[in-house]
């Protein structure tokens, strides 16, 4: 990240202020300017982007992937913009902010929402966790690219490594994935892309 704006204000605020061009979080009042992301991360996000998109197609799936949407915790003064946020259209219609300001606040709309980890690693591994896990999104990719997680959560020696968090009774629980493993994916249980092929997305540029 580089720059937090320190003073407090409320989402309404923040939805109302953000500007074009750059990117924005908005973490428990506080206003974030998000790190202009890297090539390979933007690589990445593209090619996890279009993957997804041409199963969603294939299956026939009622899902869309915003550019631009927010996803806000109830009852929060913040608002996130993943890399990658699928959502579950028919359920739009319930959601209260989404007409005017582009954001979701129900897991019932969001199977799927992806982070490609940058230097912010601890917002995607504690902050967005929590967040994500209590709003009920049933499944969260963590997709650490440059190993650039704690130990705890990536393992040591530290390897890139893909997390998938998926919902069990409330809590997520987590099975991870390197090398040549292909990704288990319970919301698109048919998609064949292994750990490696998502990597190198970023380092054939």
């Amino acid at each position: 990240m580089t720059q937090t704006l320190r003073k407090l204000v409320t989402f309404q605020e923040f939805v109302e202020w953000k500007p074009d061009g750059k990117r924005y979080e908005l973490h428990d009042g506080v206003i974030v300017e998000m790190s202009q992301p890297l090539g390979d991360h933007e690589d990445i996000t593209g090619f996890l982007t279009l993957e997804i998109a041409v199963e969603i197609k294939r299956l026939k799936l009622p899902y869309s992937i915003p550019k631009t949407a927010l996803v806000k915790p109830p009852e929060s003064e913040s608002g996130y913009s993943p890399d990658v946020l699928i959502l579950n259209r028919p359920n739009l219609a319930t959601e209260p902010l989404w007409k005017k300001e582009s954001t979701v606040t129900l897991g019932a709309s969001i199977p799927l929402v992806i982070e490609v980890v940058s230097t912010n690693w601890r917002d995607d591994y504690y902050k967005k966790f929590g967040e994500y896990e209590g709003i009920g999104i049933p499944e969260y990719w963590i997709v650490d690219y440059l190993a650039l997680g704690a130990h705890k959560f990536i393992g040591n020696p530290k390897q890139p490594t893909v997390s998938v968090y998926y919902l069990v009774e409330g809590e997520y629980q987590v099975t991870q994935f390197r090398g040549d493993d292909r990704i288990q994916s319970p919301t698109f249980p048919e998609l064949s892309l292994t750990a490696q092929q998502i990597f190198q997305a970023g380092s054939n540029s």
